[in-house]
């Protein structure tokens, strides 16, 4: 079985980071999961949605090729996160759903690694507020001895009568069990801008990289 794996980075990582994500199989998810409506009336959490459209299609179902298709690709690869900010390690010949994924932040020189676990995966026909769509949506949650706890949902939809495609973030988290003060005193400063960061620049690379790489547009 050990054969079959194939454990990539989305960007070169620290040495360290391979032996960091050979423990995550035994590490268990930090915080009870919630929907994002229940973390969102609860003061305890922070919850936050951003979307961006991308090219349109031809109305119909996702055409080979084209921005639904890229922009899927781009998430199953995890290739959508900045690796300026965010770069993961994971066995990409694991299905994705249960997926565990070692990411590694990085911010003024310093190198955090943290544990996820994927779920949720859906990828096909939908209805949304009774108009027909194409979903490809999955989630990731945090795992024992990440910086912070909670969910991250991503989502890809193209809706069939017009051709508009879009993608969509869908977050709730608060701060996790920080045992070094000194990273813990720079959480409290910086964990909110650097997630803000995370969630623009996210929107953006989808975006721009969806545009150079889609084949067929809409009309």
């Amino acid at each position: 079985m050990s054969d079959a794996r194939r454990i990539i980075s989305t960007a070169p990582v620290p040495g360290s980071a391979r032996a960091r994500f050979e423990r995550l199989a035994r590490l268990e998810v930090n915080f009870r999961p919630m929907s994002w409506e229940q973390a969102d009336a609860d003061p305890a959490w922070r919850a936050d949605r951003r979307r961006i459209d991308l090219p349109s299609e031809p109305p119909g179902p996702p055409v080979e090729g084209g921005s639904f298709a890229v922009a899927r690709a781009l998430l199953w690869t995890y290739e959508v996160a900045d690796p300026a900010l965010v770069r993961a390690v994971y066995d990409a010949a694991a299905p994705l759903d249960g997926r565990d994924m070692l990411l590694v932040g990085r911010f003024a020189g310093l190198r955090f690694p943290m544990g996820v676990r994927v779920g949720g995966v859906v990828d096909g026909p939908d209805v949304e507020d009774g108009v027909a769509v194409h979903r490809f949506t999955w989630h990731y949650r945090t795992l024992q001895g990440h910086l912070e706890r909670g969910q991250m949902d991503y989502e890809v939809v193209k809706e069939l009568s017009s051709g508009r495609v879009s993608f969509r973030m869908a977050a709730y988290s608060q701060r996790g069990e920080i045992a070094n003060p000194v990273v813990r005193a720079g959480f409290a400063v910086f964990g909110r801008p650097t997630q803000l960061r995370f969630y623009a620049r996210a929107l953006e690379r989808m975006r721009r990289l969806t545009a150079e790489r889609a084949a067929v547009g809409g009309s």
